[in-house]
């Protein structure tokens, strides 16, 4: 089936009642990146224009005050194949995992500002994401990257807890798993929180 790209008056589509997904922390994100780099995914809504997938794009949309949006109709989805895709669009996204060895080499290469796209809260640099995560010993496990989500007030409080670990002589002396420093000083705030409960 041939994908047609409309672009329709902002007002005439309908966000879905009873979308599960929270979106509003994505929001600011999102805009920035229409400012940035324009509209590019068009928002896909069923035939009675209620949104299969793009409501945070159409929020996005509506606060920076665009009055047309280009959409496709999924029309030969039926109505449980909307329903089921409406959820699957959400979750498939939250089972990528970032390589941060090739993400500090992208990021490395870039004069734009990614912290308007989140990428604030990583504190990425050459020497944390280089392409040297070399191992100390040969019965070592490969590094693993692990992908959470946090809040914003979690993410201040671990960074917070990262930070002040990196001052201490503990870390200093630490010869560490790999090179990546902020990967050092939070297994070494784990590691003494597991201490304290032994």
């Amino acid at each position: 089936m041939e994908l047609k790209i409309e672009y329709v008056n902002i007002d005439s589509i309908k966000p879905y009642k009873n979308n599960p997904r929270h979106n509003e922390e994505a929001i600011p994100y999102v805009m920035n990146s229409i400012k940035e780099f324009g509209f590019k995914n068009p928002i896909i809504i069923d035939k009675n224009n209620v949104i299969i997938a793009g409501h945070t794009r159409l929020e996005s949309a509506k606060r920076l005050g665009m009055k047309e949006m280009p959409i496709i109709h999924a029309d030969d989805l039926n109505e449980e194949q909307i329903k089921a895709f409406r959820l699957a669009d959400n979750k498939v996204s939250e089972k990528a995992e970032w390589d941060f060895n090739m993400l500090g080499e992208e990021l490395a290469e870039l004069d734009i500002d990614m912290a308007k796209f989140g990428f604030d809260g990583l504190d990425i640099n050459e020497e944390d994401f280089g392409t040297e995560f070399n191992l100390k010993g040969g019965d070592r496990e490969p590094i693993q990257t692990m992908s959470i989500t946090l809040s914003d007030e979690q993410a201040e409080k671990i960074n917070e807890a990262i930070s002040k670990m990196k001052q201490t002589d503990k870390f200093k002396n630490y010869e560490g798993i790999n090179k990546n420093s902020n990967g050092n000083a939070l297994y070494l705030v784990v590691l003494e929180w597991l201490m304290q409960k032994m």
